[in-house]
């Protein structure tokens, strides 16, 4: 038998450059770190430090605390459709404030489709079975105010990676694979602050860390080939710059990188019979919490940084239209993913819907006309900040 799995390396390949982890495909599962909601996409995909909605699970549950009521929240996306691929994107949340626990409650789940692929007749074309690929991760998660302007909260979460239900020629096992993760998350939204020279930002300014992707390694067949999970660190910071009964805009600023050292050695093999000397690269990944460290000593120094900005501004009381733009930028020695983002939203009652455009610099990008759609819906306590 053979297996037609080129499509899914592709597949695999394409999302590692997609979402943020590294250019060299260094870690398992990166559709983990796609941007899940098409507000904090328009703004240049960050939202660690504003992490005001439900998608306040993936950029920083600490901003779970600081909401109230009940919101569900749906983003869709095809994804990559430069490629013509059929490849697609979806996000689900919920959360819900309980008074007795002084704090919300959110899950998620997070569905990456990878298409339908052939298994082939090793001596010919003949499909002899065709299969479809996935992955997806179910996360819950808490949050609560441990004082009037700091935020904590953390995230538990199962991860499925099934890219085909046997093995490649003779490997014995299935392409499926299962893992858990943890998420941390703090954030700092002062209710009285005095700027020097600035002015007053009461409840205006928001400062947010998140560390998320904590986990073991995931493998499907062989453990010794075990990959990272795509742990990432996120700084975040927000700025209600202007606010008013009919006008407010907002700043956002994220800085982030993937946190996983790897190192790629070589072990020399002498062949007895023919003195024949061969070097096998071999890779050995840090382990947590160990890389977390390990991983500034790489060489990159601040070069993995990836930045992140975009601006907000919403009209209406209630806030009715909002418009969005941002700027992405890596370097080009590590992915070198460079654009702009555009977006615009509209609220009506407990309704909101929201979407986001991504313009490349460069021709033939996979990211280029990526467009994402969210649909919400939130009742209880306004949560505008």
């Amino acid at each position: 038998m053979k297996v037609t799995l080129f499509a899914v390396v592709m597949a695999a390949a394409v999302l590692t450059l997609s979402s943020g982890a590294f250019a060299q495909g260094e870690t398992a599962v990166p559709f983990l770190l796609i941007s899940p909601d098409a507000r904090a996409a328009g703004m240049g995909e960050a939202g660690t430090g504003l992490a005001d909605n439900a998608s306040a699970l993936f950029w920083n549950p600490g901003g779970l605390g600081f909401l109230r009521g009940d919101e569900i929240g749906l983003t869709h996306a095809p994804w990559l459709p430069e490629f013509g691929s059929d490849l697609s994107y979806d996000f689900l949340s919920y959360r819900h404030y309980l008074e007795d626990w002084d704090g919300n409650f959110a899950a998620s789940l997070t569905y990456f489709n990878l298409g339908t692929f052939n298994k082939t007749l090793s001596n010919g074309p003949i499909v002899v079975s065709t299969w479809h690929a996935f992955e997806f991760a179910i996360t819950l998660g808490y949050g609560t105010q441990i004082s009037s302007g700091l935020g904590l909260g953390a995230n538990f979460r199962y991860i499925r990676s099934q890219l085909a239900p046997f093995g490649t020629e003779q490997e014995v096992g299935k392409g499926i694979a299962s893992d858990v993760s943890f998420d941390l998350g703090l954030l700092y939204r002062p209710q009285h602050l005095d700027l020097p020279l600035v002015g007053n930002f009461d409840d205006r300014l928001g400062l947010g860390i998140a560390l998320s992707n904590l986990g073991p390694k995931l493998y499907y067949i062989d453990q010794a080939q075990a990959d990272p999970l795509p742990t990432n660190l996120r700084l975040g910071i927000s700025l209600h710059l202007l606010k008013s009964e009919f006008n407010n805009l907002y700043l956002v600023f994220d800085a982030s990188r993937t946190m996983v050292r790897v190192r790629t050695d070589s072990l020399m093999n002498i062949n007895p019979t023919s003195f024949d000397t061969t070097y096998y690269p071999i890779t050995n990944v840090d382990p947590l919490p160990e890389a977390l460290i390990t991983t500034w000593g790489d060489g990159s120094g601040l070069k993995r940084i990836i930045i992140s900005m975009g601006a907000e501004y919403w009209y209406g009381n209630p806030r009715l239209i909002a418009l969005r733009m941002g700027y992405y930028k890596e370097n080009p020695n590590f992915g070198g993913r460079n654009f702009l983002t555009f977006g615009a939203g509209i609220r009506y009652d407990i309704y909101g819907f929201d979407f986001s455009y991504i313009s490349t610099f460069d021709q033939n990008n996979p990211l280029s006309n990526q467009l994402r759609f969210s649909l919400s819906l939130n009742w209880g306590t306004k949560t505008e900040f």
